[in-house]
């Protein structure tokens, strides 16, 4: 079976307040150049992606909103405070592919050829059934997806595995180390550079070294 062409949502907070817990985590580099490389590797992997018809950026910050129209991004103003099951909402809804995922803007070692894995067992799974992938601790959700006619339905947030479980959304099996391991702290920094930063992540990481995990 041919594997569809599928719309990609990424959410992203403004600089400002994105990623707080990630503070400090490579002196000497401005937060929100870190939060920024973030972002722009998960969307370059996803935009690398062959599975992938079109990306929707949904942010309210000019440089995030900059970055995503230069690599190839279409751009959707976010609603204000609305938060991110929100976001991820409006993004759907905006998209123009049948098939729909919403990932999560901090998966900076992201090899298209594993989104490009997950996308393809969403699309073999139950018809009508969303699916999501845990994190690499296992509560939370770094991709969610939805075939067409089904709304996407997203429960990001604390417990988020959980919560995508109970409104019936199936989890993927597969093995996508660097799909899996999203960034939340210094320790997940470092773990995902074991596993091999995009080049804006690399280049920050590479000028400040990471404060320790503690």
């Amino acid at each position: 079976m041919t594997q569809p062409r599928w719309a990609v949502v990424v959410p992203v907070k403004r600089l400002a307040v994105a990623k707080s817990r990630l503070r400090g985590a490579l002196p000497g580099v401005p937060h929100e150049e870190l939060a920024l490389a973030l972002a722009a590797d998960t969307l370059r992997a996803v935009l690398a992606c062959p599975a992938v018809a079109e990306a929707l950026v949904v942010t309210d910050d000019p440089r995030v909103a900059a970055a995503a129209r230069a690599a190839g991004a279409r751009v959707l103003p976010d609603e204000a405070d609305a938060g991110l099951n929100a976001a991820f909402r409006h993004g759907a809804a905006g998209a123009t592919a049948g098939w729909v995922a919403g990932i999560t803007a901090d998966v900076p070692a992201l090899r298209p050829a594993e989104l490009a894995g997950a996308l393809l067992a969403a699309q073999h799974g139950r018809p009508g059934v969303r699916r999501f992938l845990p994190d690499a601790p296992g509560g939370g959700t770094v991709l969610l997806t939805a075939g067409p006619g089904v709304p996407l339905d997203p429960r990001f947030g604390v417990g988020s595995a959980v919560a995508h479980a109970a409104s019936g959304a199936l989890p993927l099996d597969g093995d996508w180390p660097s799909l899996r391991r999203d960034v939340d702290t210094a320790a997940d920094l470092t773990a995902a550079a074991r596993l091999g930063l995009g080049p804006r992540t690399a280049a920050l990481v590479a000028a400040g070294r990471p404060a320790r995990a503690g």
